[in-house]
């Protein structure tokens, strides 16, 4: 039996100080989980913590990333193209309704990852209730760097996480004010699917979002976790 036509690569990482690839699978991010990015988005009731994570995803070839600065193509269909800078959860293992108390064994790299999103696009699609996929999953939309391993790192529950764009601090918080730890995070997500190696999870942003435009420079970086640089392309024409 053959393919009709020659099956899609498989989509990877790279891992910092080894040339094990990481082979990804799924790609799931968490909404608003930081109360001041909640606040900035105008959802109050969850920048409270009175609702439990929700969660999106893209495909896993929407990845682009690597060493060194990372070329990230302008999206179309937008004039608002913005940044969220996430620390990203790597899974070396699984399972379904995993207990918080075991959910970081599932661990086996984090890295610092974008989360781009069309926000003009996104808009339009919440004031009308219609599902908001391809404001997330398009094309280049989940930028990520090197994996570190968890071997290497631990399990970062604080430290700094920031983003400039060119130079300029646009996003500056810290890992202890996620309202949902990752092992929290795996534990929720666990409940809804099966998970297993190969996810990733995008694990949400800090206040500071913002546009960015053909040209820019984006650096993001978290202590004890590593730094990422990407250029953004040209706009298309419209």
């Amino acid at each position: 039996m053959t393919y009709l036509f020659p099956p899609v690569a498989v989509t990877t990482l790279m891992t910092q100080d080894s040339d094990s690839l990481f082979p990804v699978r799924r790609i799931f991010c968490v909404g608003r989980n930081y109360a001041d990015h909640a606040r900035e988005m105008g959802a109050h009731d969850q920048a409270e913590g009175k609702e439990p994570p929700f969660f999106f995803t893209k495909p896993a070839d929407a990845l682009i990333g690597g060493a060194g600065q990372i070329a990230i193509p302008y999206p179309p269909a937008t004039q608002d193209l913005q940044h969220e800078v996430e620390l990203v959860a790597a899974l070396g293992k699984g399972g379904s309704n995993i207990p918080v108390t075991g959910a970081l064994d599932c661990v086996v790299a984090y890295t610092v990852g974008l989360d781009l999103t069309r926000r003009d696009m996104q808009a339009r699609a919440k004031a009308k209730a219609h599902p908001w996929d391809m404001s997330k999953g398009f094309d280049a939309s989940a930028v990520a760097g090197p994996l570190r391993l968890a071997s290497q790192c631990g399990h970062p529950g604080k430290g700094a996480i920031w983003l400039k764009v060119n130079g300029e601090t646009r996003q500056q918080g810290d890992l202890s004010q996620m309202s949902w730890s990752v092992a929290g995070v795996i534990a929720q997500l666990s409940r809804l699917v099966r998970l297993a190696p190969g996810d990733l999870i995008y694990t949400g942003t800090p206040a500071g979002v913002g546009t960015l435009r053909s040209g820019d420079l984006v650096t993001a970086g978290i202590d004890g976790v590593g730094e990422l640089s990407g250029k953004i392309g040209i706009a298309p024409s419209v």
